[in-house]
This record gives C-alpha cells, sequence and structure tokens, in this order.
C-alpha cells in the first residue's frame, strides 16, 4: 500500500507542479514544488475520500515528503494505535524538577499600545478584553513616502492596520546620563528598554540607582532592525555614533553599560520567539551561577513600512486587521509594537531577600523544526515534543495544567498546526470534560514579534495572581480545522475564573519563530504566601 500511495502522491505534485513525474524527488518537502497552504488542505481532503479515513488538514506539515507521508498512511490502523499508546506512555512520565530550579519573577515593567503602560495598566486592558489594535500614527512613515514618487505608491499602499504606541520619540537623556546628540542617533529600541527596565527594577523593588546590580544579566529578545537599516543606507548623516545607535547587539549592551550590569548581555534574534528564547538564556545564567538576577526584555517598534510591505505581500496579514486566534474567521495577524520587561531571581534567592514573588519559572526550553515542509513552515512534531519535553522536565502531571498562552497568531493554517501539537503534549492527557484552556494576547495587542514571548509571559504572571484568564478576542466561532473536542482544548473567549485548588495553578507560554526556533516555558503560582501581595 505504501509503494500505491507514493506512486499516487508523485503522480499529485508532478500534476501541481508542471513537470514530469520522474522529475518528483519523493524525499523533498512538499514547499519545493510550491504547494501553498490551499493545495496541503485540498491534498488531505482527497487522501482522506480515498482512505475513508479522518486525516487532519496539516498532515503535510506532520509528513512534509512523499517518502514520509505515504510511509505514514500506508501503516495499518494497529500499528499507528501502537505508535500512539507509545507516545502517549513516554509523555506521561514526569520527570523531577529539584525546587532549586525554579526562578522567581519578581517585576515587571511594560510600554504596550492601548495606554498598558504598567503591570496595571495592562491587566486593566486585559481583563476588560481591550483590542489595542489601530492604524498607523499621522506622520510615522512619511520619510520614506518622500523618497520617490514609487516608494509614496508603495506606501500608500501598506496595509495600515497595526497596534501602536503613540510615542516612540520622547525620551530624557538626562536622566540616564546620555549627551543629546548621542541619544538622537540611538535606535528608539534602545531608549524604550532603558525606560521600561528602570520602571521593572523599580517595581521589582530594586532601584537601578542603588548600586545593588553588579551581577544582573541582561537578555534581550528584538527582531526589528528599521532604524539601524535606515541610519546606514542615510550616508551623508553617518557619524562616529551612527553604529553604536544602529546595532541590535547594542540594545543588551547599552542597558548594562547604563546601569553599569555587570552579568551576561546579549541580544537575542530568533524573529517572534526571540524573548521567550531569552527567557530561557537567562534561566540557564541564573542557574549556572553567571547573575544573581536577570533582565529580560522584549522590544519591537514598527519605524518603517517595509517589513509590514513584506508580510502583506505573503499573506500573512490580516487585511481587516484583526486577530483572530483560533476561530473560523482567522484570516492573518496583525502586527504590533512595544516593550515587556521581567526582574527574574532564582526563587530561593527571592525568599531569603524578602522580594515579592508575582510567579515562579518552573521551566523552559528551546528547540528547531529542522527540516519541515518549508523554511516558514511550522513542524508540529517539533512543537509537540518541545512541548511536552518542557513539561516533563519541572515534574508536573500534564494533565493538570491549567491554562497555555498560545503563539496564537491567528493564521488559519497555522493555529490548527499548533493546536495539534497542543492536543497531542498536553489536551490528550485531560479527563472527559476538562479540555485544557488556551488563548492568545494577541488578539489584544496584535503580534509583537521579538517582544511576543514576553507579552504572553506578563499576561500569565497577572492571570495566575489575579486568579482570572482573560478573553481571547474575536473568538466567536471555532476553525473548522481544529477539532478541539478529539484535542482536548477549549479556547478562553470570556473572562473565566481561575481559583485556587489544592495543587498549584500552572501555565505554559509558547513562541514560535518564523525560521524553525520554538521555545516554550512553564509558570507556577506565586507561593502561598505571596499571593495576598498587592502587584502595584
Amino acid at each position: 500500500m505504501t509503494e500505491d500511495l507514493t506512486r499516487l502522491l508523485i503522480r499529485r505534485v508532478a500534476q501541481r507542479a508542471g513537470i514530469p513525474d520522474a522529475a518528483v524527488d519523493p524525499d523533498a518537502p512538499f514547499d519545493s514544488y510550491g504547494f501553498a497552504s490551499r493545495d496541503a488542505v485540498a491534498l488531505s481532503g482527497e487522501l482522506e475520500e480515498l482512505l475513508d479515513r479522518t486525516l487532519a488538514p496539516t498532515l503535510l506539515w506532520q509528513y512534509p515528503t512523499i517518502r514520509q507521508l505515504a510511509s505514514f498512511l500506508g501503516c495499518s490502523t494497529s500499528d499507528v494505535a501502537h505508535m500512539e499508546d507509545a507516545a502517549e506512555q513516554l509523555s506521561a512520565t514526569p520527570g523531577s524538577a529539584a525546587p532549586s530550579d525554579d526562578l522567581a519573577v519578581v517585576g515587571l515593567g511594560c510600554r504596550l499600545p492601548g495606554g498598558a503602560n504598567s503591570a496595571t495598566g495592562l491587566w486593566h486592558l486585559l481583563s476588560t478584553g481591550t483590542d489595542a489594535v489601530g492604524t498607523v500614527p499621522q506622520g510615522r512613515w512619511d520619510t520614506y513616502r518622500a523618497l520617490s514618487p514609487a516608494h509614496a505608491e508603495a506606501v500608500d499602499r501598506v496595509n495600515p492596520h497595526g497596534a501602536f504606541l503613540s510615542d516612540v520619540t520622547g525620551f530624557d537623556a538626562e536622566f540616564f546620563g546620555i549627551a543629546p546628540a548621542e541619544a538622537a542617533e540611538m535606535d528608539p529600541q534602545q531608549r524604550l528598554l532603558l525606560e521600561v527596565s528602570w520602571e521593572a527594577l523599580e517595581h521589582a523593588g530594586l532601584p537601578p540607582a542603588s548600586g545593588a546590580l553588579g551581577r544582573t544579566g541582561v537578555y534581550v529578545g528584538a527582531c526589528s532592525e528599521d532604524h539601524g537599516r535606515g541610519a546606514l543606507e542615510d550616508l551623508p548623516s553617518i557619524t562616529a555614533r551612527t553604529g553604536t545607535g544602529a546595532a541590535l547587539s547594542v540594545l543588551a549592551a547599552r542597558l548594562s553599560y547604563v546601569l553599569d550590569l555587570r552579568g551576561p548581555s546579549l541580544t537575542v534574534d530568533t524573529a517572534c520567539s526571540s524573548s521567550l528564547v531569552a527567557l530561557h538564556l537567562a534561566r540557564q545564567g541564573l542557574l549556572s551561577g553567571e547573575c544573581d538576577t536577570a533582565l529580560v526584555g522584549g522590544v519591537n517598534l514598527l519605524l518603517s513600512p517595509g517589513v509590514t510591505l513584506n508580510f502583506m505581500e505573503s499573506g500573512a496579514l490580516s487585511p481587516d486587521g484583526r486577530c483572530r486566534p483560533f476561530s473560523a474567521r482567522a484570516n492573518g495577524y496583525v502586527r504590533g509594537e512595544g516593550c515587556v520587561v521581567a526582574v527574574v531571581r532564582r526563587l530561593t534567592d527571592a525568599q531569603r531577600d524578602g522580594d515579592r514573588i508575582l510567579a515562579v519559572v518552573r521551566a523552559t526550553g528551546v528547540n528547531q523544526d529542522g527540516r519541515s515542509n518549508g523554511l516558514m513552515a511550522p513542524n508540529p512534531a517539533a512543537q509537540e515534543e518541545l512541548i511536552g519535553s518542557v513539561w516533563r522536565e519541572c515534574g508536573l502531571d500534564p494533565a493538570q495544567s491549567g491554562y497555555v498562552e498560545a503563539h496564537g497568531t491567528g493564521t488559519p493554517l497555522g493555529d490548527p498546526i499548533e493546536a495539534s501539537a497542543l492536543g497531542a503534549a498536553l489536551g490528550r492527557h485531560r479527563a472527559p470534560g476538562d479540555p485544557l484552556r488556551i488563548g492568545s494576547v494577541k488578539s489584544n495587542l496584535g503580534h509583537l514579534e521579538g517582544a511576543a514571548g514576553l507579552a504572553g509571559l506578563a499576561k500569565c504572571v497577572l492571570a495566575l495572581h489575579h486568579g482570572l484568564i482573560p478573553p481571547t478576542l474575536h473568538h466567536t466561532e471555532p476553525n473548522d480545522r481544529i477539532r478541539l473536542g478529539e484535542l482536548g482544548l477549549s479556547v478562553v473567549d470570556h473572562p473565566t475564573p481561575w481559583p485556587r485548588g489544592a495543587q498549584p495553578r500552572t501555565a505554559g507560554v509558547s513562541s514560535f519563530g518564523f525560521g524553525g526556533t520554538n521555545a516554550h516555558a512553564v509558570l507556577v503560582e506565586a507561593p502561598a504566601t505571596e499571593q495576598e501581595h498587592s502587584f502595584v
């Protein structure tokens, strides 16, 4: 049967690509023959009819070559059941996590659209179900429009929707001891990160001016180079300060320099998973003793229309400017900007020093999609493997996971792929009638790209503290490609109380980069002695 399926798939791929059957390589990804999302779904439907079997629409992402897909489809029902039973036994075997591996989130700072300029402001936005998406501020991209008539025409056709900050130019250079001339050439992301990091440290009760932060590491997720590209292409205006003002590496380095921080200092770029990968690296730094406190941040500003135009041309953006994670009306995501910074310490140190603990980071993990069905195509097997391994590491029962803040971009096929991975790793362990609750902050803030993971983390920290899961907006009807009941999942589409129980409340956070780097973190509510403390 496998050979027959291989011949059938070769014939279908050849027809789609307009080439002879003999020119089709059964070990090449479907993506290399021009298969778009609609082609993958159509082929999945055809195979369903042929085999009289229910198949996931994400099948070509799980088995991205003809040989892999034919091999899977050729398995007998008993073979498939055997493999699933073995995988379930592996996933259900918890590992051990020593308490000394726990980290404490002791401070949060943010500057986000919709007036969410503090942890309190962000909670108000989330708990009231506010959508902060608007349109590009007037004058934001005028410099590009003025370059030429062709540039002006291109800017005018850019999708104007996004979650924007009202002010990205204001900065008190004197407060940070930076000369005005140097401040003028700094990437606004550097300036924003300085301000929000200061606020996060104050929120943590660690005043930056106290001189007690020497062994503090800085781990910043960022992927937007809008300022740097523009500054270095304006040749007549280049000065000795242009390079440090433009470099992404200086996002972290400037913060360490200004605050005199002596721990590791690095900017991480794995695209949309950058800031959650930064959290993973910070955890490694704290547990290895490289630092005693970590500033973990994510920052993203949309200073040029170029990337928006690129994503619009690729079909990734929502034409009507609404991010609808896991919804039947999902038609793409909306770009967003802002900055989030978390102050993180080893839990034992935070408890010893009497820090206010907002939430506990129990485990983190990172992996890569490898050779999936195209460079930008997600790999559900890699996502499932990562999520499962992180939960096994933390020693928690997957069936007790209370909520997962999903990557949840609101794309028609990205969401089903992620849902299938969450269902396989966590949802199938649930008791009937007790689905895993999932959601996405992107429905409120758009996709903050390099800062997206930290935005999701902040939402989970707040939800754990307040005992309420905020709603995922615009989810009126589930995506029909996501079989929520079979996957053991439920989308939180209204404010949902999250009371304390016999076991600590737990939450997962997922973030996936479009180049294939995946990250996941598991959070636990603060110890009982901390839960009554005020958040502000």
